[in-house]
């Protein structure tokens, strides 16, 4: 059944087949790129829409309100009607701004979040681009995401914008570090920087959440950090600077970081489904649904694990974000690696590997927080110096 569904919705193969004895090799590639552009535009416009619908919607049923509800059958035409206002907004640019690098920005903070998606793979062959690097493809898109913020901030003649861009570099620099090196423990399992062959994987051993779940844990943490996602959104930190890097931009260049930010967020839910969740695989039961839509499933159910996130854990402070990545975040993920190291030499049978690796994610997770509070306590009162009034 998965498969006849997923050769029906195989579209791009049978025009390119068709097209081959009339036009040449270069035209066809251009051709199968254009129809593979239009079906994930095809996915992503509706999901902008729906992401919001339901971001408004649960936030508003943990905060014990009905959220949007006006506008249209149970407030589903609210994101419609947002869209249409804020296009209809004034766009302006302050005086004293770097015009090119303001105009600039929005829309390279569009780019990256639509380049991540060439190498995600919605079913057996459903896929832009199955590059022999898709991991690493992955991480050095994913990296550029930086650039448009500072340009943002630098650009904006606003003191306020331009320390939101500054710690945007300081953030994401440092969770770039133990999300990579979370990547290469799966890697290591694996064998392989192909996303698909790492679905491919699960499909013959367990799902990597339950072969790496230290690894799960520290991706899940520094991609929410890379997202800027409450409670880790200090680079816009409304209550200290105003709306950070994107202070002074509205209108249209102001939705475009609305929508990139989204557009990020289901990238990396697609990337937990794919590299820790088995991709489109799903249990033996309930296999006569396609592939394609299971997969599509896992996207909406992480990213409601974000907002269900953002809508319970207040923001932290930056020294306390920071403190995460480099006393936290880092030595459990090089723990990690050199463990799995040890068992791929090993050859360990897949089970032994999945309780060998939860029992060190619970014992490293408890051990080295005990370890840092306790830390940070006795720094907290050796710092403290009591003061005593003088009695004259």
């Amino acid at each position: 059944m998965n498969g006849d569904i997923h050769n029906f919705f195989n579209i791009d193969g049978a025009i390119v087949s068709a097209l081959s004895g009339i036009l040449p090799a270069w035209a066809l590639v251009i051709v199968a790129g254009l129809i593979g552009i239009i079906a994930l535009l095809v996915f992503l416009v509706p999901s902008q829409l729906a992401t919001i619908w339901i971001e408004r919607k649960l936030i508003g049923r943990f905060q014990i309100r009905y959220g949007p509800n006006r506008v249209g059958l149970f407030g589903l035409l609210q994101p419609l009607a947002d869209a249409v206002k804020i296009v209809g907004k004034e766009s302006i640019t302050p005086a004293g701004v770097d015009k090119w690098v303001f105009w600039l920005a929005p829309i390279v903070t569009f780019i990256p979040a639509l380049l991540v998606y060439a190498v995600i793979p919605f079913g057996p062959n459903l896929i832009l681009a199955d590059l022999d690097i898709g991991i690493l493809y992955l991480i050095s898109i994913s990296s550029l995401g930086v650039i448009p913020v500072f340009m943002a901030g630098w650009s904006s003649n606003n003191k306020y914008a331009l320390l939101g861009a500054m710690r945007s570099v300081a953030q994401m620099v440092s969770y770039e570090i133990p999300l990579v090196l979370s990547i290469i423990s799966v890697v290591m399992m694996t064998g392989s920087l192909k996303i698909g062959e790492m679905v491919s994987f699960q499909a013959d051993n367990l799902w990597m959440f339950l072969l790496q779940p230290l690894a799960l844990l520290i991706f899940f943490i520094s991609a929410s950090a890379e997202l800027n996602r409450t409670p880790m959104d200090i680079v816009e930190g409304e209550s200290e600077i105003i709306a950070g890097y994107h202070t002074e931009y509205s209108g249209f260049k102001f939705s475009m970081f609305y929508v990139a930010e989204y557009t990020n967020v289901l990238a990396v839910s697609a990337i937990l489904s794919a590299v820790f969740f088995g991709g489109w695989l799903s249990a033996p039961i309930l296999d006569l649904l396609p592939a394609w839509l299971w997969f599509i499933a896992k996207i909406y159910f992480f990213f409601c694990v974000f907002v269900w996130i953002r809508a319970t854990l207040p923001r932290m402070r930056a020294d306390q974000l920071m403190g995460l990545a480099w006393k936290f975040l880092l030595p459990l993920a090089l723990v990690n690696i050199l463990v799995t190291g040890i068992e791929v030499y090993m050859n360990l049978h897949p089970l032994l590997i999945s309780f060998i690796n939860i029992a060190l994610a619970i014992g490293l997770v408890a051990g080295w927080s005990e370890l840092i509070g306790n830390r940070a306590v006795r720094n907290e009162r050796r710092q403290y110096i009591p003061v005593v009034p003088v009695v004259r």
